[in-house]
């Protein structure tokens, strides 16, 4: 009986892939799309463009993962800091989980939990700024697209790196737009709550922080992964996001930073 079942998902599961391909090569011809390279499911084709609160963003989700540029990027830059790593001998804190990251860090590390202030699907419900866990917990916290929410973030840092093993280190990415940091007022539901418009000197902040902070940009991999955003940053609605930073061209780089102890 369990083998048959097992067979019946497998087979599931081979028959939604082999329908993902085809649709995916019949979009590649409709659209006139580039084909492209999943480096975390490995499909192969275009990827789909996505509306976001910005405006249209093109080439942006896997349609086999549903991983956006950034899980590409963060999952090449991941790959490339653990392969000389004993994970299976590692304790991680994954906050605010992606669906296309999770199973594979349960997989792959000794000691995995879960994390988030409201969902409650999560192994911990847990406040950022006021962390449970005792101190020196954690080979490895990851947090992306998190600190964008929370105006306390230098007190977020500080519980970061309160918790994490010397030695250990912390996966932080936030959205960046523009060269200098605008704080809000307070968080803007346009912009799915952020409560700052992060630039590049934002860094500057974990760099007072942790003892070392090593940054990783889409041009550091392979074009054929498609880890840029592209979205036109000139005419976002003024009045929805009346503060949100105003940048030229329409090919955008993302950003990986890695925080040591």
């Amino acid at each position: 009986m369990i083998t048959r079942n097992f067979k019946k998902i497998e087979q599931s599961i081979s028959s939604k892939i082999l329908r993902h391909r085809l649709l995916a090569k019949i979009y590649a011809l409709l659209k006139n799309k580039t084909c492209y390279c999943c480096p975390i499911c490995a499909y192969n084709g275009p990827f789909l463009d996505v509306v976001l609160s910005a405006g249209k963003r093109k080439d942006v989700r896997c349609p086999m993962c549903r991983s956006y540029e950034r899980n590409r990027l963060q999952y090449l830059v991941f790959k490339k800091i653990t392969m000389t790593l004993e994970m299976d001998k590692m304790k991680i804190l994954h906050f605010a989980p992606e669906e296309c990251f999770e199973y594979e860090f349960r997989r792959l590390f000794g000691e995995y939990l879960s994390a988030d202030l409201n969902n409650p699907n999560v192994d911990c419900q847990e406040d950022l700024t006021h962390l449970s866990f005792q101190s020196d917990s954690f080979d490895i916290v990851y947090a992306s697209h998190v600190l964008e929410h929370i105006k306390e973030d230098e007190l977020a840092l500080e519980e970061i790196k309160r918790i994490l093993k010397k030695g250990g280190f912390a996966i932080l990415p936030v959205p960046i737009i523009g060269q200098k940091t605008v704080e809000y007022p307070e968080a803007n539901p346009n912009e799915e709550n952020h409560v700052r418009c992060s630039g590049i000197d934002y860094f500057k902040k974990y760099m007072k922080h942790f003892s070392k902070v090593e940054i990783y940009s889409s041009k550091d991999f392979d074009k054929r992964y498609q880890l840029y955003i592209y979205e036109d940053r000139m005419n976002c609605s003024k009045r929805l996001m009346p503060l949100r930073q105003k940048v030229d061209g329409k090919k955008h780089e993302d950003f990986v930073p890695i925080c040591f102890k």
